[in-house]
């Protein structure tokens, strides 16, 4: 399930990300979508691939990872996002849920870090200082 006013544009300087075409209030379930669970031994293999930028960590220890189908891998990084995402191991889906009213033509976005309050540099910060 993706709501049907969510669409995919290009940004310059960032690649792609996710926009809504109205305006979305607080706490509203965007997107439901399957994810592909991967190994230890594939997340290996995946790391050194470009496929690295658009996986997430998987499973209670994070031993292994996922490629999230749907729009989840194509959401941007924010340190403030104004969406959330929660994982269902059980269900093997992501979830991505509003944490504030979004505005029409806004960018959607996540935290990489996984808590939205984590301010912790994410690997594509680390390597520019």
């Amino acid at each position: 399930m993706i709501k049907p006013y969510l669409y995919i544009d290009k940004i310059k300087g960032k690649g792609r990300g996710v926009f809504t075409k109205e305006n979305i209030p607080a706490g509203t379930l965007l997107e439901v979508s399957p994810v592909l669970v991967l190994s230890y031994d594939d997340t290996a293999i995946v790391d050194k691939t470009k496929l690295h930028n658009y996986i997430f960590l998987w499973g209670s220890r994070e031993t292994r990872s996922c490629v999230a189908l749907g729009y989840c891998s194509i959401y941007n990084h924010s340190y403030e996002p104004n969406c959330e995402y929660e994982m269902d191991f059980e269900a093997d889906t992501m979830s991505i849920m509003t944490r504030r009213e979004i505005k029409k033509g806004e960018e959607l976005c996540i935290n990489y870090n996984g808590e939205v309050t984590d301010t912790s540099p994410v690997w594509f910060d680390v390597k520019k200082k």
